[in-house]
């Protein structure tokens, strides 16, 4: 296969509606391939991506947002002096052993009995979003509860006030624009992640100070605890803070949405979920599988290292295809299916290893509340195929951008 083919396949519109054809011939032919348009090495495999999320100490989390910034020129990286402190510190950016530190201190905020005392409150703002749509017939299901469900829950989650929910979504559709060409920058995306990073980080900064005056029961009153016993310092709050909000409702977001596509796509499967709820929660997991909301981790290569058959040299950018290794068939039985009784599913949906994803619970309560509530209220909810979906255009983030659903007209309380 030559580059040439794989540059022409990648990054068109062709492939972000779909993208499973020119990820199953790469992983067929090329599993372990360089490509000049994403600036590294796109890996296909399952085993060969699990190889690399498991090997911190040679693929590395650290230091890969200099590494894109390190591609501008003089002047377009000018003023991006925060995008490189910001992304200096973090659990989403740190190896061990600091990775190890932050991680210890924030995993007991997600711990399952901690999330458990979520589950009403999820139940009631689902409720409350799809009230607002039950007299339509038809309606954007991303704008109506799959966006602005994980976006409340977070909010509230962290301690900010959901009202504040459209200037969050800005922010954070904005930074991960900074990701969305995997190991290259469009300097526009540059300046304008710069720009919401600062107003984003000013409010944190705020906040984060109300709380250290008047702490109450969320995690940035319990974070910032932690950085008056030193064991955060102020930088490292902040950067998490906005990774919590960021990453959390964009995953959860775009796991309702290609899930509900997904199904809507696949009546057999609709109608099988609609009969048993018993099986809702392979559903979720299948729904990861079979179209991940997070399409790519990406590591940068510490010494040189072999992978795939493939000599990846030092600082080497390497992209982590989980939408492609998650269809492999080494691991998983007919991937190509949409299967929703699927128990042998060790999927990537979530990442692995060291950096698997720290909201994964929180997720795996609001998936199900939201998706099970819509099928029971709208019980003819079909896909408005008059208007076309819109998938985002980002080789990191999968997922749809709008998704117009008719009701047929009946909607149940």
């Amino acid at each position: 296969m030559s580059a040439a083919w794989v540059d022409e396949h990648l990054g068109t519109p062709e492939f972000y509606a779909d993208p499973y054809p020119v990820l199953r011939r790469l992983r067929e032919e090329a599993p372990v391939v360089w490509s000049e348009r994403m600036g590294g090495w796109l890996v296909t495999r399952y085993a060969d991506v699990v190889a690399a999320l498991r090997d911190p100490a040679r693929f590395s989390n650290a230091g890969r947002v200099h590494y894109l910034l390190d591609q501008l020129t003089p002047e377009q990286r000018a003023g991006t002096d925060l995008l490189q402190r910001h992304y200096a510190v973090g659990v989403g950016h740190a190896d061990p052993p600091e990775h190890t530190r932050l991680r210890r201190l924030l995993t007991p905020l997600f711990q399952p009995q901690r999330l458990a005392a979520l589950t009403a409150r999820v139940q009631a703002v689902v409720d409350q979003l799809l009230d607002a749509v039950a007299g339509r017939d038809a309606f954007d299901l991303v704008a109506a509860l799959a966006y602005p469900l994980p976006a409340i829950v977070v909010l509230e989650f962290l301690g900010a006030p959901p009202a504040d929910m459209d200037h969050f979504r800005r922010w954070a559709l904005d930074i991960n624009g900074l990701f969305a060409g995997g190991g290259r920058l469009r300097p526009e995306a540059v300046a304008v992640a710069q720009s919401s990073l600062v107003e984003m980080r000013a409010y944190l900064d705020d906040l984060i100070a109300e709380r250290v005056r008047n702490p109450c029961d969320d995690v940035i009153s319990l974070l910032a605890a932690d950085a008056t016993r030193d064991r955060l310092d102020m930088a490292e709050l902040v950067s998490t803070c906005v990774t919590l909000f960021v990453a959390g409702h964009e995953t959860t977001a775009n796991l309702i949405g290609n899930g509900m596509v997904a199904l809507l796509r696949h009546p057999d499967a609709l109608a099988q979920v609609r009969a048993d709820s018993g099986l809702m929660a392979p559903a979720i997991e299948e729904m990861l599988r079979y179209d991940a909301p997070v399409a790519r981790a990406w590591r940068l290569a510490r010494a040189d290292v072999e992978l795939g058959g493939r000599l990846i040299r030092q600082g080497q950018m390497v992209l982590l295809m989980l939408g492609a290794a998650n269809r492999d068939p080494d691991q998983f039985a007919d991937p190509e299916t949409f299967d929703v009784t699927r128990t042998e599913n060790r999927h990537l949906g979530f990442g692995y290893g060291i950096h698997f994803c720290l909201g994964a619970p929180l997720a795996r309560i609001e998936a199900p509340i939201a998706i099970g509530t819509l099928l029971a209220r709208f019980p003819a909810l079909a896909l408005d195929e008059s208007r076309p979906l819109r998938w985002r255009h980002d080789i990191a983030l999968r997922g749809v951008e709008t998704l117009p659903v008719t009701t047929g007209g009946i909607a149940h309380v």
